[in-house]
């Protein structure tokens, strides 16, 4: 069989869960059907949960359609998490972007539309609410779609007595004799995507209707063209269209017998017993029972390292279930327990052409987090860690110092959504601090710091030397050796290379110290007294000192933005983006709307998005990307540190040689 993988996109509101809702319904995967306003859809906001009739706790449903076998993989939406967008849609072969026929081309939508065109993904566009009150008719539908998204926006059905509850929908059909003028406009929007077409068409030669079919086909396909469909999720009027154009225009997915084995880890559960569930998009080759597999991910140096796991036991979706499976074949999805260690954006079996790159952008804002119960402080740190093995836009810190938790976040939005899965799974209620922004530290010149064993104040039976210096931009840390290798035991260099790298992740003013050299210029050791200890207790002493004499300039995180708004609003968006210090480049107008392009701090991004909702009267967005760091002047804001602060000699002996 046939295999497509398809999920649902838009702004909220716009009708995503009750239009999954319908889909399953009419597919015969649920007997009844649900509502969003009385909380009880199969489908709930951006997971796949047990609600009601036939369980579904899976990020997936699969159902049949037109002799294929259609998955149906929810896709996280929120503009907050566009790093977790584009992964979730890597392993999507199509997608239905849902616009609302009352309040039209949203801000949400527009963000959402501009990552599917980048990625460049088949994407059918669905105007859902044809049926209320208020819902525009299906021209002025078209001319939203057609300004804010894309002019090759094509409608395969038209809207009668759109905004009434008798609102219906006229499809149209690939029929020459029957609507010619459908047949002209199909041929030109195919013709200026496809030489063959174009040639035939300008020449004057006739085209046929299979044709114009292949040609406009493949071009939904290489997401050229959108095709439009009209419909109301609640009543069911134009799904079906909706679900035929699944079928005629994504890309379906076919298996060939002896392809290698390669498919990747998209989403990670747990059992209650705390094994994970793998959900793996394959590409090529199959999975099978008790088979042995590679599972392949990349190490801090940016190299694949690869293991071999044996698959424990095997489940395929089948109109909505999971069930036991011997086999899992190519361009399906398949839940395999027996992975151990596995993490999300793992290859299983070798790396594909076909794989996406799965980018996790790293959180640039940190808050710090506690339990409103004292008494429950102890599962926090469990339920935080147990979040991010599922979720690697999650990052947990722990201060054993102060005994306090930290985790590193994208946005205000994911406080309420850690805060929401903690209450929910954990039975944890908890509070967070004001958010702040994560910088780092360089060194702004040369220092040069040693200890030597047995003499002065240094209590270890350990020399050590260092000098650092700045590195090259991007660097990160560079450690060299002026010494020989063979002068310490090989257990000892270990020990004062790995104590170098976990001493830098806190600098003179708390942040993490990259693109610099360290150079250990000095070693030493008494025979048989001197252990790892000594090194990995005396290294943070020595390695402060000669940053201390170096120096260290702080960088903020900015991020390059594109910044679309009426083009009426462009003065005042200039202004407003003036007064937060935000760097414009260019400028550009386009269809009455102008984009700004530019540079933004990470700390002002956030505010700037709040306001642009407001300023615009709603028609603005925003996008942006990590741009790198730019150095701050003046008071630059500081760190607590959570280690013993080596920065202070006295304390940090006083805390090391009690434990000692």
């Amino acid at each position: 069989m046939h295999i497509i993988n398809i999920g649902i996109l838009a702004h909220v509101d716009a009708g995503k869960t009750s239009l999954a809702e319908r889909i399953l319904y009419d597919t015969n995967v649920i007997d009844e059907l649900g509502r969003v306003d009385q909380g009880n859809t199969q489908m709930d906001a951006m997971e796949l949960e047990r609600k009601r009739g036939i369980t579904i706790k899976a990020s997936v449903v699969s159902f049949e359609l037109h002799g294929l076998k259609v998955n149906l993989i929810d896709t996280p939406g929120h503009a907050d998490f566009i790093a977790e967008v584009e992964r979730s849609l890597s392993v999507l072969d199509g997608v239905i972007l849902v616009v609302s026929a009352v309040e039209g081309v949203q801000a949400q939508t527009k963000i959402l539309f501009s990552v599917l065109k980048k990625m460049g993904l088949p994407t059918i566009l669905f105007v859902n609410k044809i049926d209320r009150l208020g819902a525009q008719s299906d021209n002025t539908a078209l001319e939203w779609i057609r300004e804010k998204l894309t002019p090759n926006a094509f409608p395969l059905c038209q809207v009668e007595h759109a905004g009434d509850k008798k609102a219906s929908v006229v499809e149209s059909r690939f029929d020459w004799a029957a609507n010619p003028d459908f047949m002209e406009r199909c041929i030109e929007l195919a013709a200026a995507h496809d030489e063959r077409v174009l040639e035939a068409y300008v020449n004057g030669e006739a085209v046929t209707e299979e044709q114009v079919k292949a040609a406009f086909g493949k071009q939904v396909r290489q997401a050229n063209i959108y095709p439009v469909y009209f419909g109301s999720a609640m009543t069911g009027v134009g799904v079906s269209g909706l679900l035929a154009g699944v079928a005629q225009w994504f890309p379906v997915n076919e298996y060939a017998e002896g392809e290698p084995l390669s498919g990747v880890v998209f989403k990670l559960e747990k059992e209650p017993s705390g094994e994970k569930i793998a959900y793996v998009r394959l590409f090529s080759g199959s999975l099978s029972m008790r088979e042995q597999v590679k599972l392949q991910r990349k190490n801090g140096e940016g190299e694949f390292e690869a293991r071999t796991c044996k698959i424990k036991k095997l489940h395929a979706l089948m109109n909505g279930k999971a069930v036991p499976a011997s086999k899992v074949t190519a361009g399906d999805l398949g839940k395999v327990w027996g992975l151990e260690d596995v993490r999300i954006g793992d290859v299983v079996g070798e790396r594909s052409h076909l794989i996406k790159h799965f980018s996790f952008a790293v959180p640039r804002m940190e808050t710090r987090i506690e339990t409103v119960e004292p008494s429950k402080d102890h599962l926090l740190y469990k339920a935080l860690i147990g979040l991010s093995e599922e979720d690697p836009l999650i990052q947990v810190m722990k201060d054993d110092v102060h005994q306090e938790l930290y985790i590193r976040i994208f946005g205000e939005v994911q406080k309420e959504v850690i805060e929401e899965a903690l209450k929910e799974q954990y039975d944890l209620e908890v509070r967070f601090s004001e958010t702040r922004t994560v910088c780092l530290e360089k060194p702004a010149g040369t220092g040069q710091a040693l200890e030597i064993i047995a003499e002065g104040d240094n209590p270890f039976y350990a020399t050590v030397g260092f000098k650092v210096e700045p590195g090259l931009p991007g660097s990160g840390v560079a450690y060299a050796l002026e010494v020989e290798l063979g002068s310490l035991p090989l257990a000892f260099h270990k020990a004062i290379e790995e104590t170098v790298h976990q001493t830098l992740k806190q600098g003179l003013s708390g942040w993490e110290v990259t693109d610099i050299v360290v150079t250990l210029t000095h070693t030493g050791y008494f025979s048989p007294v001197s252990a790892a200890g000594d090194f990995r207790k005396l290294v943070p002493l020595v390695l402060m000192e000669a940053l201390a004499q170096a120096g260290t300039h702080v960088y903020e995180p900015i991020q390059a933005f594109e910044l679309t708004v009426p083009a009426a609003m462009m003065s005042k968006a200039i202004y407003k983006l003036s007064a937060i210090q935000a760097v414009v480049h260019e400028t550009a107008m386009h269809n009455g709307m102008c984009l700004i392009t530019g540079n933004i701090s990470v700390a002002a991004t956030e505010s700037f998005k709040r306001s642009l909702h407001a300023f615009t009267q709603g028609e603005g967005f925003m996008l942006v990307e990590p741009a790198g760091f730019v150095r701050m002047h003046g008071d630059v804001p500081t760190r607590v540190r959570t280690d013993y602060n080596p920065l202070n000699r006295n304390e940090y002996l006083l805390h090391i040689l009690r434990a000692y």
